[in-house]
Order: C-alpha cells, then structure tokens, then sequence
C-alpha cells in the first residue's frame, strides 16, 4: 500500500511560520494562524495515529505543531505587553512618537 501525504501538513508549517513572524502585529493575527495551525495539526495527527501506516510526513505536521505553538506564546506575550502598553500610557501617547520618547527619557 502506497502511503499518503497528511493533509494540510505544508499548510501547518505555513501557519506556524505566519505565526511567529506577525507576532509584532498587536498579537493579534498571528494568534489567529497559531490557532488553526494547531487545531489542523491535531485532526492530521489524530487521524495519523488511527492508521500510522497509511501517512507520511508525520515531521512536518509535528514541526508545524511546535511553530504554531511557540507562535501562540510569542502572540499572546505581545498582546498582554499591548494591552499593558495601551492602559498604562493610552493609546494617543503611544501614537505620538515625541510624547513616547518624553516618558521614557523620564523613566531612565
């Protein structure tokens, strides 16, 4: 018997990577790729487990499990540091790059 590739395991990998690279965007985005690159990569190592045999590239789907997970922290770390960014300085300040430089030039 012929071995299938699982599906959605390239897929997986390229949400991991999404993940962690947007993780700069409010954490927002990339929590989202995180999310379902985990939820995909748990169905295809679900259904890897019920017949090994018949898959392959059963690395690829765990390498993607581990991307989307490091993804998911780097994602929610930013977004707890935005949200503590936005109610300790508001969010006008933190648009206005000389009154952000004015507070933090205080602060050392």
């Amino acid at each position: 018997m012929e071995q299938q590739k699982l599906p959605n395991a390239t897929l997986i990998i390229v949400f991991g990577i999404i993940s962690i690279i947007t993780c700069c965007c409010y954490g927002v985005i990339g929590l989202i790729f995180g999310v379902i690159g985990l939820v995909l990569a748990n169905k295809a190592l679900k259904l890897y487990a019920e017949n090994p045999e018949m898959y392959e590239d059963v690395k690829n789907v765990k390498t993607g499990r581990i991307l989307s997970i490091i993804g998911i922290v780097l994602n929610v770390i930013y977004l707890l540091l935005s949200i503590w960014a936005i109610s300790k300085f508001g969010w006008d300040t933190l648009q206005d790059p000389e009154r952000m430089q004015e507070i933090l030039e205080q602060y050392q």
